[in-house]
């Protein structure tokens, strides 16, 4: 079970992609609003959440999505900065693609830690290392580059949460060759 959290000004390239791999590789997702049912993306594009936030589910995955105003509005969000600190110390995954991974540093999730962003980002890691691969995995912290990475980082998550034979199925069935 993965919930995706949302607020005004997500990255819709970023939430879409993953949420629809996961599905297709049989991963439950449900979507959590930190505001109002309908979000609207960075480009316009509105959502319809499947929960307010405080009627999600226990999961064993948060994903938070990039784009911006989206990132500052879910740090903004108190309750869910107090999950992600409470989630990260039971060491259950927390995963995070472009500007999102900020919000993992100012919280201290990525002290000690080697992560990723979407350029210019690193400066919030607050003790962490940043990396520059695509997909970066330490311990239970899952984080990625940008909308381009999306596919990627799916892929990567399928593999933890179920295995790398349904992570290439998926792959193969999308007709992603590279």
């Amino acid at each position: 079970m993965v919930n995706v959290y949302l607020a005004e000004g997500f990255e819709e390239v970023e939430a879409i992609t993953v949420i629809d791999m996961l599905r297709r590789a049989q991963i439950e997702v449900t979507t959590v609003s930190i505001g109002e049912k309908t979000v609207t993306g960075a480009h316009n594009i509105k959502v319809e959440a499947d929960v307010l936030l405080g009627n999600e589910p226990v999961c064993e995955m948060i994903f938070l999505p990039g784009g911006m105003p989206g990132v500052t509005n879910l740090y903004a969000c108190e309750p869910l900065r107090e999950k992600l600190i409470a989630h990260n110390g039971e060491n259950k995954y927390v995963a995070a693609i472009c500007a999102a991974p900020m919000i993992l540093g100012k919280l201290g999730i990525l002290k000690d830690r080697k992560a990723v962003c979407y350029p210019g980002f690193e400066e919030y890691f607050e003790g962490g290392t940043p990396l520059y691969d695509n997909v970066c995995v330490d311990g239970n912290v899952i984080t990625s580059r940008g909308a381009g990475t999306a596919l990627e980082f799916s892929y990567k998550i399928i593999s933890i949460l179920k295995d790398e034979a349904t992570a290439s199925e998926i792959k193969k069935g999308i007709i992603d060759n590279r």
